[in-house]
């Protein structure tokens, strides 16, 4: 039986990324409660196509 609870996946995704123009994207899969932080995720991740640090927004 599955696990019931608050905790739900969610999609990252750079947003300098798309303003450079380069191709492709870089994305990240996590997991955030829904009940304590209801508002979208915002996250400093490593990009490897920019080989920088850059803000990740959850998309989904």
């Amino acid at each position: 039986m599955a696990k019931k609870g608050n905790r739900i996946q969610v999609i990252m995704e750079c947003t300098e990324h798309k303003e450079s123009g380069k191709p492709g994207t870089s994305r990240y899969i996590t997991t955030k409660n829904k009940k304590n932080t209801t508002e979208r995720l915002e996250l400093k991740k490593y990009n490897p196509i920019l080989r920088r640090m850059t803000v990740h927004k959850e998309i989904k």
